[in-house]
């Protein structure tokens, strides 16, 4: 399994949950990225190999585009409290990790 990069629209709390699976995943708040541009995260995903967590369409745009980007989640709820969505991202985490380990490169979470 990749590491994961976990963007600013979504909480830390989200890469401390993917950790607590035993998968490594960090914020970008955790490595100073939380106020860079896309192009600066897609960096340093690419030079990390990490996959993006997002709710950024940008990213899921770009990736479709470009074919040889990192890969990303793009997860598509609404907002909604952090207990509520680490509830739901629990529920579709195993159909994540096989798609990714099936070398899927736009996974969406409506």
């Amino acid at each position: 399994m990749p590491r994961l990069l976990v963007d600013a629209q979504l909480p830390p709390a989200l890469a401390r949950w993917i950790t607590a699976q035993g998968h490594e995943a960090q914020h970008v708040s955790d490595i100073g990225l939380v106020d860079a541009a896309d192009t600066a995260i897609w960096q340093h995903a690419l030079a990390s190999a990490a996959v993006v967590l997002t709710k950024d369409e940008d990213f899921a745009l770009r990736a479709q585009l470009s074919g040889s980007g990192p890969p990303i989640v793009w997860i598509r709820y609404g907002n909604m409290r952090k207990t509520e969505l680490l509830r739901r991202f629990a529920m579709v985490w195993p159909d994540v990790v096989n798609a990714l380990a099936r070398g899927e490169t736009l996974i969406e979470i409506a």
